[in-house]
């Protein structure tokens, strides 16, 4: 594949979140490749990517794109059809929106790894929460998902596969596209995390963004009920409902480094992770440190949890079911070299040959298909 002519895309990149580290383990693998995006934001980019060529769009001139970037959905789809990709021998996008849509050259393979449908189409109440914005513009908005989800249903069929991030994501796809997706987890970067020499300390531990549908009120009311100390390392616009319903056992850290995140996973009982995510790279960051998790029994935890090996779950949303859960974790005897070990069947090494491994199976398929219609067209 060193030889192969490589473009990544990506729907923008002004976060710094999971599928921008999937972005970063790409521009690893393809260190010559061009990523092309709609915007980008150099304040919030990956170290990873600062030795990156980045090709924008026309919309990182639009004034105030990179702070209300959900408010111009309706002009991602023309700019990614605006990038000028057809050159390329392999296009590899990572999507969860709109990238999926690039147009591409007769004789190039696009590989696609989708994080999840795109949510203002096909969840729009998930992709609009923390928004704000009048009635009226919602309701506008809503109206528009419908044809966005034409436009996104069709492009998928242009794409040659369409690689799924989880079970749950490979679900999703199969409901809005009608086509079938393989699953590469994403990357771990393990490297990062060790197990700690001391025993862990006398605390749970979550890490997250601080937004309701993380559901993190769960672990905040169910440690206050139980007298058990929780540690909460994230901010957001939740964090205030959050801090008037926590008691005294319950400290909220805001942001820190990540080599901080990385003591504190270190010495936790446990990781509580009580929402629905596509995937969910931090449980496995904190298995990675030999550390237990205690998961709601949904979405892409159904992965990466071994029930009463590397976590426990929990059946329920409900305060009550996180509280039977964390008095039934101190009934078992966790292995942390077991956990660990688990933890590194996710890792960037991984998931690069598996990624490569499926890359060169298409562009392999394509080549025979191709030289099969020249012979008989030869004939």
């Amino acid at each position: 594949m060193n030889d192969l002519k490589v473009a990544i895309v990506h729907d923008y990149l002004n976060q710094m979140g999971g599928a921008e580290r999937v972005v970063a383990v790409f521009h690893k693998m393809f260190p010559q490749a061009p990523i092309y995006t709609t915007i980008a934001d150099g304040d919030k980019l990956l170290p990873e990517l600062a030795d990156a060529v980045i090709k924008v769009t026309w919309m990182q001139r639009i004034p105030w794109v990179l702070s209300k970037f959900k408010l111009f959905f309706w002009l991602y789809p023309f700019a990614v059809r605006s990038m000028n990709v057809k050159g390329y021998d392999l296009i590899l996008s990572s999507s969860s929106a709109y990238a999926k849509g690039v147009r591409k050259g007769r004789a190039s393979v696009h590989v696609c790894y989708c994080h999840t449908p795109m949510r203002f189409a096909w969840n729009f109440e998930s992709y609009m929460e923390g928004v704000e914005v009048p009635p009226s513009v919602k309701r506008i908005a809503k109206w528009l998902t419908h044809p966005l989800r034409i436009w996104d249903r069709h492009n998928s069929k242009k794409v040659d596969r369409i690689i799924a991030n989880s079970t749950i994501v490979k679900e999703r796809i199969g409901q809005c596209y009608g086509v079938h997706s393989p699953v590469i987890f994403p990357p771990v970067d393990i490297s990062r995390f060790n197990i700690a020499e001391q025993p862990p300390e006398d605390y749970f531990l979550v890490v997250s963004r601080l937004v309701s549908y993380k559901k993190i009120d769960l672990a905040v009311e169910a440690c206050t009920l139980l007298g058990q100390r929780l540690l909460v390392v994230g901010d957001g616009p939740d964090r205030q409902r959050l801090e008037k319903i926590a008691g005294a056992t319950v400290t909220f850290l805001g942001r820190r480094s990540d080599e901080e995140v990385v003591q504190y996973m270190q010495r936790c009982k446990a990781l509580i992770f009580p929402g629905i995510e596509d995937f969910g790279i931090t449980p496995l960051e904190a298995n990675a440190c030999g550390r237990p998790i205690i998961a709601f029994c949904g979405g892409g935890a159904l992965d990466t949890v071994v029930p009463e090996k590397t976590g426990l779950f929990f059946k329920e949303q409900r305060i009550g079911a996180l509280m039977e859960a964390i008095e039934r974790f101190h009934r078992y005897d966790w292995d942390p070299a077991y956990i660990r070990a688990h933890a590194e069947q996710f890792g960037e090494h991984v998931f690069m040959a598996r990624l490569r491994s499926s890359i060169e199976e298409l562009v392999l398929e394509k080549t025979s298909r191709e030289m099969t219609m020249e012979a008989k067209r030869s004939y």
